[in-house]
């Protein structure tokens, strides 16, 4: 069982609340996505997730499917 994991996103498209609503909502839906933080001055999205129930390339396919592309992964 693999320990719950945080990771910091940059999304450059976070410009508005309605950004923010559109992210947490959409990421927020998904099984294994325990906590979604979105900033829209730094541009980042802050995600809880466990690996064991949710992949990265899930979250990622996600915030492309809302149209909000990962710049990258910040440490």
């Amino acid at each position: 069982m693999s320990a719950v994991q945080d990771v910091v996103l940059s999304v450059p498209d976070v410009s508005c609340e309605h950004c923010v609503k559109t992210i947490n909502t959409s990421l927020g839906k998904i099984s294994g996505i325990e906590n979604v933080t979105t900033d829209i001055p730094t541009k980042t999205v802050h995600v809880r997730y466990n690996p064991d129930l949710v992949s990265m390339r899930e979250i990622e396919n996600t915030l492309d499917e809302e149209g909000y592309t990962i710049d990258k992964q910040l440490p």
